[in-house]
C-alpha cells in the first residue's frame, strides 16, 4: 500500500503555451494526482511534484496565485504584478520570478491589478484578454497614476495588436508560449532602464528657466511667487520635453510622440492645443515661453539657469 505521500524523481523543462503548464514524470501511477508548486532553479522552471492519494473528489490543486497572500514585500526587492486570468500560468511566472529575487504578486483581473498597485509597484506583466476588461485600457489607468513599467503578456499577436500595446504604455510586447529567460531579460532591461532615468532624475531635477522652476521629480511647475501651476500631464510633458532641449527646437512629430503614452488620440492639433493652454498659464515676465519655429515646431524662448 503507498503512503499519504510521495515524492517521485522529478524531471525539468520550462515550457508555456497559452493556459497550459506541461509536466513530465519518469512514471506514471494509478490513483495518484500530482499538486504542482512551480519553481525554478539556475535560471530554468523546476517542477516540485506531490503526489497524494484518495478520491479526485477531494484533491486540490496548489497553483493559486493571488494579491491577498502576498502583503509583505522583502526588503531590497523589486515589486512585480503578474495580471494573468489564467491560474497556471500566472503561478509558473509567480514562481519564476520569486526564484530570481523579485518580490511577486499575483492578479487574475483588473479588479485584483487595481488592489496590488495600492503598494509600490516596479513592473507589471500585462495580459490583454481579461475577465472584467481589456488589458489595454488598465495599461492606460497604470501609466496615469503609476510609475511602473508594463511588459504585455499575452496570446494575442497580431501587429495592430503589438503596435497598440507598445503605443499606448508597453516597455515590451511579448506573445505566448512564453520563453522564460527571454521574460527576465525584458524585465531586468527595464527595470534597469527606469533606475537610471530615477537617478539621472534625483541628479538634475530642478530646472529653473524664466520666472518658473520645473522640478521633474516631483511633477510640479512652481511660478516666480514659488506657488504650483496647475498643468495637466499631457502639459508637463510637453513643457519638460521643451525646457530639456536646451533651446532646441523639437518638431510636432516628435512632440506627439512625448505625449501620445497619456492620451488616446494625439495629432498635430493636440499638440498646437497644448502649446495654445502652456502660453496662457505662463505668463508674468512679458516673455513668451514657447516659441514656434516655422516648419518645424517649438522651442523654449527663455534661456535656462540651473
Amino acid at each position: 500500500m503507498w503512503g499519504n505521500s510521495y515524492l517521485m524523481r522529478q524531471y525539468r523543462e520550462q515550457y508555456c503555451s497559452g493556459c497550459t503548464t506541461r509536466l513530465i514524470f519518469g512514471r506514471q501511477f494509478r490513483g495518484l494526482e500530482p499538486a504542482v508548486n512551480v519553481r525554478s532553479q539556475d535560471n530554468a522552471l523546476r517542477d516540485s511534484v506531490t503526489f497524494h492519494t484518495g478520491s479526485p473528489a477531494h484533491r486540490t490543486s496548489n497553483i493559486v496565485a493571488d494579491a491577498s497572500r502576498q502583503d509583505v514585500r522583502p526588503a531590497g526587492r523589486e515589486r512585480l504584478i503578474v495580471v494573468e486570468d489564467d491560474p497556471v500560468t500566472r503561478t509558473m511566472l509567480v514562481g519564476y520570478f520569486s526564484e530570481n529575487n523579485f518580490d511577486v504578486v499575483g492578479a487574475g483581473s483588473c479588479a485584483e491589478c487595481r488592489q496590488a498597485l495600492r503598494s509600490r509597484t516596479d513592473l507589471v506583466f500585462l495580459d490583454v484578454q481579461l475577465p472584467d476588461g481589456d488589458g489595454f485600457e488598465l495599461a492606460k489607468e497604470i501609466q496615469a497614476t503609476n510609475n511602473a513599467g508594463i511588459i504585455f503578456v499575452t496570446r494575442r499577436d497580431t501587429d495592430v495588436d503589438r503596435i497598440l500595446g507598445l503605443e499606448i504604455a508597453g516597455d515590451h510586447y511579448v506573445t505566448k508560449p512564453i520563453n522564460l529567460r527571454d521574460l527576465l531579460a525584458r524585465a531586468r532591461s527595464v527595470l534597469r532602464r527606469r533606475s537610471i532615468d530615477r537617478k539621472a532624475a534625483r541628479n538634475h531635477n530642478s530646472i529653473a528657466f524664466g520666472d518658473w522652476i520645473i522640478d521633474l521629480t516631483r511633477r510640479e511647475l512652481l511660478g516666480a511667487d514659488g506657488k504650483p501651476v496647475a498643468l495637466t500631464r499631457a502639459e508637463f510633458d510637453l513643457l519638460a520635453a521643451l525646457v530639456g532641449a536646451d533651446g532646441r527646437p523639437l518638431s510636432r512629430d516628435y512632440l506627439i510622440e512625448v505625449v501620445s503614452n497619456r492620451q488616446a488620440e494625439v495629432d498635430i492639433r493636440t499638440v498646437d492645443a497644448l502649446v495654445a493652454r502652456l502660453r496662457r498659464k505662463l505668463v508674468g515676465s512679458g516673455t513668451p515661453v514657447i516659441a514656434t519655429v516655422t516648419g518645424v515646431g517649438y522651442k523654449l524662448a527663455l534661456s535656462e539657469r540651473l
